[in-house]
């Protein structure tokens, strides 16, 4: 592949605002990166489809259809603007841009199956909240068939967690051993209790704090997913 710039910001391709729905500059990225050998040997054949309202999925003969999901909320605007004024206009920005770099993306099955998908389910939940490394700390769980807050909902995905089979395939294929440390377990953006606590900054330190570790991760994976293309 050709040069390509990872602090390129898909909102740009976004006719909607939401480049997981329809930036096709993102969806034929995503067909590049994830269109390799599997850990089960297999590999993802993807066409790039449009699917109800327009929307863009990866359709492949592995399992049901793949659509993009943003990693990491900015948090901004939501949850009755309760962030307003903790982030300078700066810092907020940054933080919205760098999440919607290539680093800032992953793919999950796009339709419903048996409930929410995985990308519902970990944005309605409230102990989740959209958190990616509570959502990895739930996927760890799910290899080592282990109880989280989304059990059910990655059960029903079981087809598709299998072609990676183990956590460790999972990690390594989609780039993200930095949201792991050595012995496999995640390096959470605030401090993690078993999913007590509440998964919000609850304050402007910790929501600094949930910012530069965002930037931090998604930096590392853009430069490994870099490093993987230029290899290629």
């Amino acid at each position: 592949m050709g040069k390509f710039d990872i602090e390129y910001d898909f909102r740009q391709d976004s006719k909607s605002g939401d480049p997981d729905t329809d930036s096709t500059k993102l969806y034929e990225l995503h067909k590049i990166l994830w269109g390799k050998q599997l850990p089960n040997g297999k590999t993802f054949n993807f066409k790039i489809i449009t699917g109800g309202y327009g929307r863009l999925l990866l359709q492949n003969d592995l399992c049901m259809n793949l659509s993009s999901d943003r990693m990491c909320p900015h948090y901004d605007g939501k949850y009755s603007n309760k962030f307003d004024g903790w982030l300078s206009d700066l810092e907020r920005e940054e933080l919205k841009q760098k999440v919607r770099t290539i680093g800032g993306h992953i793919i999950f099955p796009a339709h419903k199956k048996n409930g929410f998908t995985i990308n519902q389910a970990r944005g309605v939940s409230r102990i989740i909240c959209d958190r990616f490394d509570l959502t990895l700390e739930c996927i760890r769980r799910f290899y080592q068939d282990e109880e989280s807050p989304l059990s059910k909902t990655l059960t029903n995905y079981k087809d598709f967690f299998d072609l990676f089979i183990d956590f460790s395939g999972y990690v390594e294929f989609f780039h993200l051993k930095d949201f792991v440390d050595q012995n496999e377990q995640i390096e959470f953006s605030l401090p993690f209790d078993n999913f007590n606590r509440l998964p919000l900054p609850q304050t402007n330190d910790e929501y600094r704090q949930y910012k530069k570790h965002t930037l931090n991760l998604i930096n590392k994976r853009n430069k490994r997913i870099l490093e993987n293309i230029s290899s290629e």
